[in-house]
């Protein structure tokens, strides 16, 4: 039987646990106690999700809550939107809740960002628990607060940090995610060793197949991990003032690829981060920041999961230079309109910078198609 951890987010009044096990989402009344007691409970689901999760979880939260409702979201990143927002929202107040209700966001990334923003936004801010259903959100976006919806000028241009008062991760629920899923989410995991834990790296190099396969212990350590990393990070810097900047490595690349392609879900977000973290491998070689070597052990491993690691394979292959660069200007990581990038010294080792010459920038995308 796989044992649960718990890891604290340590935020002093706002800090919260991250609960990682097997079959946590039928237990939530026990793991949560006082947070749900006595409380009117509005469960935020996904239509993917709902039939496999939502009884379960509105269960458990009916034997501790004085009152439970849920509204289901239709699939797909398209409902990270404002029209979606809106609904949502209304939805929530014609149910008649006050200030002590809490919010749960039962899902993938979609669903916790657009829940995590309706609570900020809600009767000017109440509680919400995350529950994330995919590998990508229980060691990613379910973590650290970051809420928002996608605008026709970029991904997450909207949005607000509002911290979960819970996140529960419960790994049965990876076993109904489809396997495209489960790659999208593993290259947030890589991240995670690229970014500051060569160890980590080395050791998803030997056992990323047993995480892509389900083995039980390496998706355990691998989100024990990945959270592990994030949460120190958030501590440090919970509202992107300088180290959390790194947690974007690939992601410029990432949302510009995800823009061109309308967020209709012919590519998913860690699809897209997979292929920008090898062109930031690329980027970071052209530049002679990192060694050959440890770009070509980057692009084996992600290429060895199922990932996209060159621009002519994906799908926003037939997008110019010129489109992707000028979304890079409009990412909300960009500053005084010049592009910002999180570039590696190899790995284990990366920093941030927005003096990367365009003409590098040009040859990486020519090279990768």
């Amino acid at each position: 039987m796989q044992k649960e951890s718990k890891l604290t987010v340590g935020l002093g009044a706002r800090a919260y646990d991250i609960h990682v096990g097997r079959g946590l989402i039928g237990r939530a009344d026990d793991i949560l106690g006082d947070m749900l007691a006595d409380r009117h409970v509005v469960i935020i689901n996904d239509a993917a999700v709902a039939p496999l999760h939502l009884p379960a979880l509105k269960a458990a939260c009916e034997r501790a809550c004085r009152r439970v409702d849920s509204l289901t979201v239709p699939s797909g990143e398209a409902s990270k939107s404002m029209p979606a927002l809106a609904t949502l929202l209304e939805d929530i107040l014609a149910l008649g809740v006050d200030r002590d209700v809490v919010l749960v966001a039962l899902g993938g990334g979609v669903i916790g960002d657009l829940a995590g923003f309706a609570a900020a936004s809600l009767l000017r801010g109440v509680d919400f628990i995350q529950v994330p259903t995919t590998l990508l959100a229980q060691v990613d976006s379910s973590v650290g607060g970051k809420t928002g919806v996608n605008a026709a000028a970029g991904k997450n241009l909207i949005g607000a940090f509002h911290q979960p008062r819970a996140v529960l991760a419960d790994m049965a629920s990876l076993d109904t995610l489809a396997d495209r899923e489960l790659r999208a989410g593993y290259a947030e995991v890589v991240k995670y060793g690229l970014l500051g834990d060569a160890a980590f790296f080395e050791w998803l190099e030997a056992n990323g197949t047993g995480v892509m396969a389900r083995d039980d212990a390496a998706l355990a350590h691998a989100v024990t991990t990945s959270c592990q990393a994030k949460a120190r990070i958030v501590e440090a810097d919970e509202r992107e003032a300088g180290q959390r900047a790194l947690l974007n490595l690939g992601h410029t690349f990432a949302h510009a690829l995800e823009a061109v392609c309308g967020y209709d879900g012919t590519l998913l977000h860690g699809e897209a981060v997979g292929t920008g973290m090898a062109l930031a491998y690329d980027l970071a070689s052209a530049l002679q920041l990192c060694t050959g070597q440890d770009r070509g052990r980057v692009h084996a491993h992600l290429a060895g999961c199922g990932l996209v690691t060159r621009l002519a394979d994906s799908p926003a292959a037939d997008a110019s230079n010129d489109q992707l660069i000028d979304i890079m200007r409009r990412d909300k990581k960009a500053r005084r309109g010049q592009m910002r990038f999180v570039v590696p010294r190899g790995i284990g080792n990366s920093f941030v910078s927005d003096d990367v010459p365009e003409e590098t920038l040009r040859t990486v995308l020519d090279d990768s198609r």
